[in-house]
Order: C-alpha cells, then structure tokens, then sequence
C-alpha cells in the first residue's frame, strides 16, 4: 500500500531533509585519510539529534549506528568501527533523519585523496545516473521509467546496476511501498501520482552487479570485490513539479564529483 502525503506532510519531510542535508556536511568536513568511520558517525549522530532530529538508522532492525558507511567494494549497509580511512579509498555515507514523525534518506560517495580516474569516472556516472532517474521521476510517468533512464545511462558506459538493492516510498515509515529499482522498462511498474515521496538510489558496480552479503547480516559488498559507488536524493512527486527534497549542497561545500 503506498501512502500519500499531503503538502503539509511534504512539508515536514524537507525539514527533516534539511537537517539531514546539513549533518552531512558537518560529516563532510572530516571526510579525509586518516580518520576512523566511527568518528564520522559520531559526528553525525550528535549533530541530528542536536539539531531537534532522531537518526533513522540507528536501531533500525537492529542496526547499530547512525550512518550506513560503505567502503570501496562494499556497496550498502557497512558498519562504522576502527576502519581509518586511506588514500585512494571511496567512501559512500548514506543517512535518515525522524523530525516530526517523518523520515529523509540520502547518501553520497566522496572520495578520498587522490582516486584513480576510472573510480572518479563511476563517482560522475552513477550521480548523473541519480538525476536522470529525477528527471523521470514525474506525475503521471511510473516507476520503471526512473530505473530504465539509470540503467540505460551506466549500462552504456560499461557499468552494472546493482539488482538486489533499490529505492522505496517513505515518509512516517523509514521504509514504505513502492519499491523503486534501478534498473527496468518503460512504462512499467507503479504510476506516479500526487504526494507519492520516494528514495531515488542508484548502486552502480565497477565490475560484475552481483553482490553478496557478509556474515555481519548487513554489509553487501561486490562479489568481484571492484568497487561500487551510491547517490541518493528523496524526491516528492506534484501534479505540476517534482521537489528533490534532501540536498547535497553542504557536502558540495566540500568536495564535489
């Protein structure tokens, strides 16, 4: 069952968007070789909750932290810990915000030092792949519009979309019908309609799209172990307009691809 928000309730999500927003750039900021991937959860985590908000993640079926920190080949789900980043890694922090009884979700893969140009060309593909699902992503267009205009753009260049793993509704749950995959046809799957709020989340891999899961029950990795890259924006759907509701302005204060 997919549930509909109303302006108000849409509203609310881009508050908590914004708070969302701007803990990742307080993240941002220490997003550099030589620091451990609990300190950046630590860093969110205090600026939400600081800041009138509740980290979405954090709890979540059992799952211990507020950021889902995903290194090099590991494509969702990773645990923050004693891992200190390295040169040349890339790192993907995805984040939910609960403000006022409605959750936002974002995620965005940065890399660190210097990255060797055929990653730093994934990085670009997989965010413009993001925006292209956006433009698609309209009143009246259905859900297999959104993954075919992703699929197609990183297929094209030699990329695989990861199948497993894909978008959703959300709203008071962090989690909400439709799911929205990366990857389909044309004119397939739900119909876009008025105050539908969804995750748009390309998860694009370097090598194979196969993935496996570790014994962790969370952390999904490449089967290849070639790196993967994820981008995430939560978009409200409007008769007349789409609104991208999470921003990755802050972090773009910071370092951009």
């Amino acid at each position: 069952m997919i549930h509909y928000k109303t302006e108000e309730e849409v509203a609310i999500i881009k508050e908590s968007a914004e708070i969302l927003g701007r803990a990742h750039g307080e993240v941002a900021k220490h997003v550099k070789e030589g620091v451990k991937t609990s300190f950046l959860d630590k860093v969110a985590e205090e600026y939400i909750r600081d800041h009138d908000g509740v980290p979405s993640f954090k709890g979540y079926n059992g799952f211990p932290s507020s950021l889902c920190i995903s290194v090099n080949e590991v494509v969702v789900h990773g645990f923050p810990g004693e891992y200190v980043l390295k040169d040349g890694d890339i790192i993907s922090i995805d984040c939910g915000v609960f403000h006022q009884g409605f959750h936002s979700d974002c995620a965005y893969t940065y890399p660190v030092g210097e990255v060797s140009p055929s990653v730093v060309a994934l990085l670009k593909a997989t965010k413009k792949s993001l925006y292209l699902g956006i433009e698609k992503a309209v009143f009246n267009n259905r859900i297999g519009d959104i993954g075919n205009a992703i699929q197609k753009f990183v297929e094209a260049k030699g990329y695989t979309v990861v199948r497993e793993l894909v978008g959703h509704g959300l709203g008071r749950n962090l989690h909400e019908s439709p799911e929205v995959p990366n990857y389909g046809k044309k004119g397939s799957g739900a119909l876009l309609k008025e105050g539908m709020v969804i995750a748009i989340e390309p998860m694009v891999n370097l090598g194979t799209r196969n993935v496996v899961q570790e014994r962790d029950g969370w952390t999904i990795r490449t089967a290849d172990r070639k790196p993967s890259a994820h981008y995430e924006h939560t978009v409200a759907i409007f008769k007349d307009r789409t609104e991208v509701l999470t921003t990755h302005e802050y972090i773009e204060e910071h370092v951009k691809i």
